[in-house]
């Protein structure tokens, strides 16, 4: 495993940042690590990196003890923090040469050379950081990460600031990545997750409340959700008289999201419904669970 996290719980004073948790992380597999503000993912990052020791529990990346072999942890880890840290009077070559001189690589010009060229900062590659837009500043930051191979990569909201296009294309660049390295990837874009991720893991207050692919997190939704339209207006309470409707919400004047459990389709009591009280139905739409929508359901418990 290039990740291995053993019961590790981490206080603040007597506040509990993180709260016995445990999970492993294999090799050429991409990881969402999940969370509302405030749960615990950047404590769980500062420990993987060696920044924080934990209270109880260990943690190890390629093998190695964070609290007892942390020079050899950071040899192995690519970290890029949510607030990218820059030298903004460094021209973009000149800091890549100097971070590479601090890792002591070999030949640093050319492996410079190809992190321009896999982040795509050929065309400002002569210019100050400070002169960049926060995109350019983000591939930077992602270019520093990578410049000494590492095997483990551990990105905080990777693609902050970026423009449609460069999130595409810094998403593909991470899926190649991944398919080398071990890729643990802290976002809020849920559509980034489900683009890129083998796997997530969502932790709340603390605790981690799901370990799984996105694909079967969202099949284990216990909710199923309809959207009818009629052509006249209905009450709530009388779609709520219908037999396995537990809850009904009104969109516009006559489009409703009909919820129900995943054991009752309701589709057939909606047009038996509408046929006895003369309406028509205009559209209806079973609706596929989105991983937004677990998140949700798992955060806010």
């Amino acid at each position: 495993m290039s990740i291995k996290i053993n019961n590790i719980t981490k206080l603040y004073g007597t506040q509990k940042a993180l709260n016995n948790i445990s999970f492993e992380i294999g090799t050429n597999e991409i990881v969402g690590f999940l969370g509302p503000n405030g749960a615990g993912k950047s404590t769980m990052m500062k420990i993987l990196t060696c920044y924080i020791p934990p209270s109880e529990g260990s943690a190890s990346v390629c093998g190695f003890d964070t609290n007892n072999q942390s020079i050899e942890v950071r040899k192995q880890i690519g970290y890029l923090p949510e607030h990218n840290p820059l030298y903004l009077d460094m021209y973009v070559k000149e800091f890549l040469e100097f971070i590479g001189g601090l890792y002591k690589i070999k030949n640093t010009k050319e492996r410079v050379k190809e992190m321009i060229e896999a982040t795509g900062l050929q065309v400002e590659q002569n210019k100050k950081i400070g002169a960049l837009s926060k995109g350019y500043r983000q591939r930077v930051g992602l270019a520093q990460a990578m410049i000494h191979d590492p095997k483990v990569l551990i990105m905080d909201e990777p693609t902050t600031g970026l423009d449609p296009n460069q999130l595409e294309e810094i998403r593909e660049l991470i899926k190649k990545l991944g398919k080398e390295k071990t890729v643990m990837l802290s976002t809020h874009i849920m559509q980034e997750v489900e683009a890129v991720c083998d796997r997530v893991i969502i932790i709340n207050k603390g605790e981690i409340v799901a370990n799984d692919t996105t694909e079967t997190l969202q099949k284990n939704t216990t909710k199923q959700i309809i959207t009818v339209e009629f052509d006249n207006e209905v009450s709530v309470n009388t779609l709520k008289s219908i037999t396995g409707v537990e809850d009904a919400i009104l969109i516009d004047g006559k489009t409703w999201k009909v919820i129900s459990d995943l054991q009752n389709d309701v589709r057939k009591e909606l047009f038996n419904y509408a046929v006895k009280h003369n309406l028509s139905v205009l559209t209806m739409n079973k609706e596929e669970q989105k991983l937004e929508d677990v998140f949700k359901a798992l955060t806010k418990k």
